[in-house]
């Protein structure tokens, strides 16, 4: 459930834009902020944050652009835009070597385990299954706009996009960690055979 608090100011964005897509940013990054600022209170570090200050950048520029032209025609590509930048937040997080996932890992794991090479491999390819399902939704939301496709599609795209990757955030963890061990027993016996 900590993925999902990252997520919760596009949450908020998706479900106030029907009132107007201005509010529905205006809501986002005014969700975004306090989130942050809830983080910082609590005493969380801003390191591996890039996901929060991406997320305060674009609803902060979309506000901003969809006040001054309420009737803008990107109006209609909201969903794909949001998607979009989330894809390019991811896979400069990962880029940048601060995979988006670790800020939210580090809520969840102790400490001791943060700069394992374990931790920060599990988290690269977390983010890069967010990443890569960010930009595939992204492309099929631009399709299904440009196309005047039924909302519905629209939203089972959307659905996928977050349910998909969060089955392979919740199962993957687990999954590597087993893998690590075993093979560090059969190394273990290696080097115990070794000194025998």
């Amino acid at each position: 459930m900590n993925y999902l608090r990252s997520f919760i100011p596009w949450l908020v964005f998706a479900a106030v834009s029907s009132a107007g897509w201005q509010w529905g940013a205006l809501a986002g990054l005014v969700t975004a902020a306090a989130l942050l600022v809830a983080d910082r209170a609590a005493g969380l570090s801003l390191d591996y944050r890039l996901l929060e200050y991406g997320t305060i950048l674009f609803f902060a520029a979309l506000s901003v652009l969809a006040f001054a032209r309420p009737d803008s025609g990107l109006q209609r590509y909201g969903s794909a835009l949001s998607t979009g930048w989330l894809a390019l937040i991811a896979w400069v997080s990962i880029a940048a070597q601060r995979p988006f996932t670790m800020g939210i890992a580090r809520r969840m794991a102790p400490p001791e385990v943060w700069h394992t090479p374990l931790f920060r491999r599990i988290n690269v390819v977390l983010t890069a299954a967010w990443a890569l399902s960010f930009t595939l939704t992204a492309l099929a939301q631009t399709a299904v706009s440009a196309y005047h496709g039924n909302v519905i599609y629209s939203i089972v795209i959307q659905i996928a996009g977050f349910v998909l990757p969060i089955r392979f955030t919740a199962a993957y963890p687990e999954r590597a960690r087993a893998r690590f061990m075993e093979n560090s027993g059969a190394r273990n016996d290696i080097q115990g055979d070794m000194a025998s």
